[in-house]
């Protein structure tokens, strides 16, 4: 039966899901620790609802979108600009 399932070409299938869930289970865990709306505790559950503006703000511009926001939404911008630029031909 292991046969069956455990072949060569299985492994990239999974590769895929266990970077699939990987990517969750950090997406769970910056949610549960990081976000300001989540509040695991009972001492934070008992403050309501809080106004805090900057520490929503903090959370929502995180390393990955400071890094993403003055960059061109390509994946390969210097084929692209290879084939579509009008300059270099």
């Amino acid at each position: 039966m292991a046969n069956r399932w455990i072949r060569p070409e299985v492994y990239p299938l999974f590769a895929a899901v266990g970077v699939a869930v990987g990517i969750c289970g950090m997406q769970l865990v910056r949610n549960i620790t990081t976000n300001p709306e989540v509040r695991v505790t009972k001492e934070k559950r008992a403050a309501g609802v809080l106004d805090n503006y900057e520490e929503g703000k903090q959370y929502a511009e995180h390393f990955v979108r400071k890094y993403v926001r003055n960059k061109a939404p390509e994946i390969m911008p210097s084929i692209n600009s290879f084939f579509a630029d009008p300059s270099r031909n």
